[in-house]
């Protein structure tokens, strides 16, 4: 059997008050919703750090609450990517790598760069701050991974940017935001933001079969043919590469039931 990367399906953050009935357990404290929500899924998208800055002590608890094997992967925060000039971001990306995310250890998956729907492509000012990220912090080995929502960046020079400097395009399926499915990075990773809370597993049961095949070929290295492409003419060199997969925004309240009948489908 050819060798696949890893697999990892979740969610957007572990609190949401619908989730006390949808998800969680009766009478589970609060504070014991981390551990419980990493036992049914492989990873979290922690969206909180965006906001505000978090610190170190916080980072060693989520990765003490957590099993072996479980990642996080951490939005940055956004006054690095709200900006005129990203590549005079350089102070405040420093400031929030070094703000305690090197505690996660192995536990650190994916950093998410996310760029507001505003920010049109500049590729001197992209690639400005692209040379701002580090691939590694305290020690820890570093990912990157871009969420563009502006179509400008539907370009085959964003494409070469990325894959250049070895980050990973989001791909989200959204309603209004672009779809750039290119593989840059040595990783893939999704955002599913088209779900229903009225579907059991947040995406129709025959959507999400589709998507636990697209998956099982990212992590194989290859590149589904009907997603959109920023640069179809180049494909990325075929190896296997570690997917990290969440369902957020739309069908929140069974967002976590999704990332679990998706992580079983690729399982079997």
């Amino acid at each position: 059997m050819a060798k696949s990367g890893e697999i990892r399906a979740g969610m957007g953050g572990w609190t949401f008050e619908p989730w006390d009935e949808s998800f969680y357990p009766d009478k589970l404290p609060k504070s014991r919703q981390l551990e419980y929500a990493a036992q049914q899924v492989r990873t979290i998208e922690v969206n909180g750090t965006y906001y505000s800055t978090f610190k170190p002590a916080t980072y060693a608890k989520w990765a003490a609450e957590t099993p072996d094997g479980f990642v996080f992967s951490i939005k940055a925060i956004r006054y690095s990517t709200n900006r005129r000039v990203l590549a005079e971001a350089g102070e405040s990306v420093a400031k929030f790598l070094s703000s305690g995310i090197s505690e996660l250890g192995d536990k650190l998956g994916p950093i998410l760069w996310q760029f507001a729907h505003t920010k049109k492509f500049d590729p001197d000012d992209f690639e400005g701050f692209l040379k701002l990220l580090p691939d590694k912090q305290d020690g820890v080995p570093l990912r990157h991974a871009l969420e563009v929502r502006h179509d400008s960046f539907i370009s085959p020079d964003f494409v070469a940017l990325a894959r250049n400097y070895g980050a990973a395009i989001v791909y989200a399926h959204h309603d209004t935001y672009p779809e750039i499915a290119d593989v840059t990075g040595g990783f893939v990773y999704a955002r599913l933001q088209r779900g229903k809370d009225d579907n059991e597993h947040c995406y129709a049961d025959a959507e999400l079969k589709r998507w636990a095949e697209r998956v099982k070929e990212w992590a194989a290295g290859g590149q589904p043919d009907e997603l959109p492409y920023a640069d179809p003419s180049t494909k990325a060199e075929k190896k296997p590469r570690d997917v990290f997969v969440y369902f957020i925004h739309e069908g929140k309240v069974r967002a976590p039931h999704g990332a679990m009948a998706l992580q079983k489908a690729v399982n079997l």
